[in-house]
């Protein structure tokens, strides 16, 4: 949720900054609500002070009770609930309208009207001259028994598959690579020098979080799509959603808490199976693994005060960068547009790997940074060394989406007789293994 003061303070800003992100918001409303609510509350706390004093002298006043007095609080109860339902009112609105505002984007962030008006900021390696037409990752994984996705549409549906024996493998090497990477002070330190960042090498710790959580610290995190995007898990009256990708129950673990200074920066690397019912791709990647609905994640999550909330953004990219380049995939980086960041984005970076089986670069990872859009409706706070108590800032990043990681591994190190070549860098988790 964005600052009310800030909002006060450029209302103009406001209505221009959500109309680039795509949000209509009606500021004069929401300003007139906000002056309503400031003019309420003096009343509320007037009535609330001559309702303790009338108490207090009928409390006082000894002997038979003080008919007037008794009166009198009568109807100070009676004006104070009324005044309080009012202000309940106005509060309810407020808060309605206040959740259609849109974080603001930075000034670096590109205008945009539509994701095609994303810039490529660069382009990193040259995608492979295969003397062969190059093949699909199922088209790879078929023969060798790697991916059932027809044993699986039947149990499940479509969008589900079996991953099996090799694969399997790759996929939790990946793990491995990663969390020994991301735990590396050495690898941090030389990241945050080469891009001039003034942060601390602190590792990532790695998280295996809940794949579930409650309505209301998903709602407070700005990343509930409903049921669009998001599984509802059982009966309504357990309120519980399947987590849609770690960060979502990541990001809410300090829920209304203040952290002490020295915590920060908090890293996580997190680990989960993720659900996305994938409303609207009807026919959109439906072979392969591309866009499932059931998919594991590593997904890192960043906590960290205002000064150095926009380095660990950078941090965060670095590190994507680092490891696509590590597995040797091409890829290029794209800065997103104001309408494609997303509603509690201040700053959106993508990377999109090369696919050579559907010739083009395809997005496989994502950097979001929140400022503090996100912890103020979650509360979560940090407790400076002076005593002030302040909001943190949030950020999240893929490290790697698997099933599309395995899929670029399979395409861009195919052989021409169907064998996939293991990236160098994975085969000490493979014990040796070099070949698929």
């Amino acid at each position: 949720m964005i600052d009310i003061q800030f909002i006060r303070d450029n209302p103009e800003a406001v209505a221009e900054k959500s109309k680039q992100k795509g949000y209509i918001v009606d500021v004069s409303q929401l300003l007139q609500l906000d002056e309503e609510r400031r003019n309420l509350i003096p009343g509320i706390e007037a009535l609330r002070q001559q309702r303790n004093e009338n108490a207090a002298k009928v409390k006082n006043a000894g002997g038979k009770p003080d008919e007037a007095l008794i009166k009198q609080g009568q109807l100070l109860k009676m004006e104070l609930s009324q005044a309080e339902e009012q202000l309940g009112g106005v509060e309810e609105q407020l808060d309605k309208l206040l959740r259609t505002v849109p974080n603001m984007p930075l000034d670096d962030v590109p205008v945009g009207a539509t994701e095609d008006e994303n810039v490529v900021a660069k382009t990193v390696g040259e995608p492979k001259e295969f003397e062969f037409k190059p093949k699909h990752e199922w088209e790879l994984a078929e023969p060798k028994n790697l991916i059932d996705k027809e044993r699986a549409a039947k149990i499940a549906g479509s969008r589900f598959a079996y991953l099996k024996g090799d694969l399997v493998k790759l996929q939790f090497a990946i793990v491995q690579f990663v969390l020994q990477t991301l735990g590396d002070e050495k690898v941090l330190e030389k990241l945050i020098q080469e891009n001039n960042l003034n942060l601390v090498a602190k590792p990532f710790t790695p998280v295996l979080p809940p794949a579930m959580l409650r309505t209301e610290p998903y709602v407070a995190s700005a990343r509930l799509n409903a049921e669009e995007v998001t599984y509802r898990a059982g009966q309504p009256e357990d309120d519980l959603w399947l987590n849609a990708s770690a960060e979502h129950t990541l990001c809410t673990m300090y829920w209304n808490e203040i952290l002490p200074e020295d915590m920060l920066p908090i890293r996580y690397i997190g680990y989960s199976t993720s659900f996305r019912r994938e409303a609207g791709t009807y026919g959109k990647d439906a072979e392969g693994i591309f866009r499932m609905h059931q998919f594991d994640k590593l997904e890192m999550e960043v906590f960290s005060t205002a000064e150095t909330g926009v380095d660990e953004h950078l941090l965060l990219v670095a590190i994507q960068e680092y490891l696509v380049q590590q597995l040797g995939l091409p890829y290029r980086v794209i800065q997103k547009c104001t309408a494609d960041i997303g509603k509690p984005n201040a700053r959106g970076i993508d990377i999109d790997c090369w696919f050579p089986g559907q010739g083009k670069y395809r997005e496989t990872h994502t950097a979001d940074y929140m400022t503090d859009y996100q912890a103020r409706d979650l509360k979560v706070r940090v407790r400076r060394g002076g005593g002030e108590v302040e909001l943190v800032h949030t950020n999240d990043a893929t490290a790697f989406a698997l099933g599309r990681t395995l899929k670029a591994i399979m395409e861009n190190y195919q052989t021409h007789d169907g064998h996939i070549i293991v990236p160098e860098v994975l085969r000490p988790y493979m014990g040796g293994q070099s070949e698929l």
